[in-house]
């Protein structure tokens, strides 16, 4: 009777720490998921700033011609 309470214990036991890791990278994953969103946002302005930027260039490159 000690054995399959004891494999009962440890099965529990074993789903526990899964549970909890699995909550860690749920958790984990959201954070990933924030961080890639603002550095997206970021390249999409220092695109549209560099976009700005050689529009300007290009008007003041055509004033040479």
């Amino acid at each position: 009777m000690f054995w399959p309470m004891l494999a009962i214990a440890l099965g529990f036991c074993g789903l526990a720490v899964l549970g909890v890791l699995a909550i860690r990278v749920f958790t984990e994953v959201q954070r990933l998921g924030r961080q890639v969103a603002a550095t997206s946002q970021e390249i999409n302005t220092a695109a549209e700033n560099l976009e700005r930027a050689a529009e300007g260039l290009a008007r003041s490159g055509e004033a040479w011609r």
